[in-house]
């Protein structure tokens, strides 16, 4: 049966990468319908919407969303953000962010003397409450006294969920959990936080679970980042800290992320975390592994574990090859270039697996 799904280039690169992941998911993929829908920041410009108003009934027609990039330095990073992604993550309830932090063969890392098995994490950040709940406000505007306030909101029922997926996944990898908080400064939100994390545990009596506060957290991800397996975060500590994490592995360019809906009754959202990238926009010299490694990730949610690990394989071969990579990885190639060989790798592999 083939499975729908809604493709939004967005803005600056998203425009380049995306068409290449396309290419990559028909390499390995025909049971796959795609539609792009053209919201952005130009559709803000020319409509003052980032998206039509009925948007979210829209995408729960489909199977999927592959979501490039969004912003724009003629819209407020506010109003992109809040009027696309974040609208789509609440909206959806888009409840838990999945980040891996995975250092490919060939990839050099900041790191110095790290090899691919000393970085390998898995990021799973709770992803519509938290920091960025948008609650909040502000009074007496324009004037001195002018005050904002933004709340921080954590619920039970989201962290439960968040939590539950991470002990989860880590009964399925190593067996270890660690989970990432503040509770020494923030005495309600984040001990309220460890309460409910720790507390599943007794659930999960396979999984380790470590109590590390974020900074310290930061500091472990460079100095010891063989030690950590899967982690567990809030929304702003998972937002940063991934950041770090694609830093570790090579790059914005080669992160890949997933936006979740758990309970399966709503399409998840797949998108690459570099951005748009106004300053390399239209050059063709964007990085398209973090976009193509998040057509795996949906095509693994969307149950097609094989060709999830075929393209994941294509990304490997081309990377260890180190011949067409993008300018960030030390390489010459284009975008384009760069999706036309791990396209062509997989067919090259394909062919090889027919003729044994």
């Amino acid at each position: 049966m083939s499975k729908r799904i809604a493709v939004i280039p967005g803005d600056g690169v998203g425009q380049e990468v995306i068409p290449v992941g396309l290419r990559v998911l028909a390499a390995v993929s025909g049971s796959l319908e795609f539609e792009e829908l053209p919201w952005s920041c130009s559709y803000y410009e020319r409509t003052g919407r980032m998206m039509p108003e009925d948007a979210i009934e829209r995408l729960r027609q489909f199977d999927a969303i592959y979501l490039g990039a969004v912003g724009w330095p003629t819209v407020p990073d506010h109003v992109s953000l809040w009027g696309l992604l974040l609208a789509i993550r609440q909206g959806l309830d888009l409840s838990v962010n999945i980040r891996p932090v995975k250092l490919l063969p060939g990839v050099r890392s900041p790191l110095l003397a790290r090899e691919p098995e000393s970085v390998d994490m898995l990021f799973v950040r709770e992803n519509t409450e938290g920091e960025y709940s948008g609650a909040g406000g502000r009074v007496h505007p324009g004037g001195s006294d002018e005050v904002a306030v933004e709340t921080s909101v954590f619920s039970y029922r989201a962290i439960e969920k968040a939590a539950r997926y991470a002990y989860r996944l880590a009964g399925q990898r190593r067996g270890r959990l660690i989970n990432v908080t503040k509770s020494n400064a923030s005495r309600h939100a984040y001990v309220f936080w460890d309460e409910v994390v720790e507390g599943l545990g007794r659930e999960y009596p396979a999984v380790e679970v470590e109590r590390v506060l974020v900074d310290a957290m930061a500091a472990r991800m460079v100095s010891h980042p063989e030690s950590i397996d899967v982690a567990i975060g809030s929304n702003l500590f998972g937002d940063i800290l991934t950041d770090l994490g694609a830093a570790i592995q090579g790059g914005m360019g080669v992160a890949a992320s997933a936006n979740l809906n758990l309970g399966g009754d709503q399409p998840s959202l797949f998108e690459p975390v570099h951005g748009s990238a106004p300053d390399i926009a239209g050059k063709e010299m964007a990085n398209p592994i973090g976009a193509i490694l998040t057509g795996a990730l949906m095509l693994e949610h969307l149950g097609d574990s094989a060709a999830a690990a075929r393209i994941e394989a294509g990304v490997v071969e081309v990377a260890s090859q180190g011949m067409t990579l993008t300018g960030d990885l030390g390489g010459q190639a284009s975008t384009r270039e760069v999706g036309e060989a791990v396209a062509q790798a997989i067919s090259r592999m394909e062919s090889r697996s027919r003729a044994v």
